[in-house]
């Protein structure tokens, strides 16, 4: 069973069929009325137990066919892609529905405010230093020698390793953070990824049930954001080095020893390999991949994949080769037709 982390997500179910179709106003075989369902999962890798979605038949047409999930929110016309051991669940908005569905099994642990600010559950090592006004939560856990900063909120299940270093006014939670970790002021960790469904009213939040994971020695700096996964755990490589000001999606997974230059936004799914740099204000657009050891420069925007090693430059990134021969042949075409313009 693909379950969230028990340790930030607290499970509701089980949930029979029939009250999430009559809560998504979605249409059932009255037969599997009582089918209970525990989970809100991914299509890939959802079981007997687990209630599902699917809406996009170009990329994901075999996957539905192969699912072995127990239930699936689906339009009428792809209810036939569909095995037989997966109940369909129809509606124009499955997406939309499974956000309801996933709110109706699943529910964040929360830090009670009549709580102490630091939680009795907590377990904090020898050595850890809290500053003023920081809260703690139930089930954190914080390693030796780590220097937690004034107004820092870490909440419950979160696990900080040791020697990390947290400035004032960093939130984090649904985060797991491993040793000599150094985040500056005022980031936060562990927010909701930006997930949207369009309903039958308007649009919806998609919940979002994964985590962060930050490995040994990665630094961010100050006012990032890092969300966490939507489904999949949101990755930070060892020993990666993230500037002010940048922006890491749900889902996205950084590898080892990578630089990230300040403004910079990754869109969901994107993958850096081992050794990327990008420079200031790069964009990536969701599910790219980036080769180990390749270059973005500074201003960049990634629309496709690039091969480990390449340097790429523009908007469309490119090749930064090709990039300079095409910025050379339009200053010189711009440069003919300004002097053919003062000749007339």
């Amino acid at each position: 069973m693909n379950s969230p982390d028990p340790r930030f997500f607290e499970a509701l179910g089980p949930v029979t069929l029939g009250a999430l179709a009559q809560l998504a106003g979605a249409e059932l075989d009255s037969r599997l009325a009582e089918r209970p369902v525990m989970v809100a999962a991914d299509l890939g890798r959802a079981d007997a137990h687990g209630v599902s979605f699917f809406g996009d038949r170009r990329r994901y047409a075999e996957l539905a066919r192969s699912t072995t999930a127990g239930a699936c929110f689906v339009s009428p016309q792809d209810a036939d892609l569909l095995p037989a051991s997966c109940a369909a669940l129809k509606t124009p908005v499955p997406r939309a529905a499974w956000a309801a569905a996933a709110l109706m099994l699943h529910q964040p642990h929360r830090h009670n405010p009549n709580s102490p600010a630091v939680h009795p559950e907590a377990q904090i090592e020898e050595g850890v230093s809290l500053g003023h006004g920081t809260t703690v939560g139930p089930a954190a856990q914080i390693g030796a020698g780590t220097v937690i900063g004034p107004n820092v909120n870490i909440g419950p299940g979160v696990a900080i390793g040791r020697g990390c270093q947290i400035s004032a006014g960093v939130v984090i939670g649904y985060a797991l953070i491993g040793d000599n970790v150094r985040i500056l002021a005022n980031t936060v960790i562990g927010e909701s990824g930006f997930g949207v469904a369009g309903g039958a009213k308007g649009l919806v939040d998609v919940p979002q049930l994964g985590r962060v994971i930050i490995q040994d020695g990665v630094s961010i700096g100050a006012n990032s954001c890092v969300d966490r996964g939507a489904f999949d755990d949101t990755v930070i490589g060892e020993n990666t080095k993230i500037d002010n000001l940048v922006q890491i999606a749900h889902n996205v997974v950084i590898g080892r020893n990578c630089v990230i230059a300040g403004h910079s936004g990754l869109s969901g799914s994107a993958v850096l390999g081992d050794g990327v740099q990008l420079g200031g204000r790069v964009g990536l657009a969701d599910h790219v991949t980036v080769g180990s050891g390749a270059r973005l420069a500074a201003a960049s925007g990634l629309m496709r994949d690039v091969p480990p090693g390449e340097s790429w430059a523009g908007v469309p990134a490119k090749p930064v080769l090709q990039f300079f021969r095409e910025t050379a042949w339009l200053a010189k075409a711009a440069g003919r037709r300004a002097g053919e313009t003062r000749h007339e």
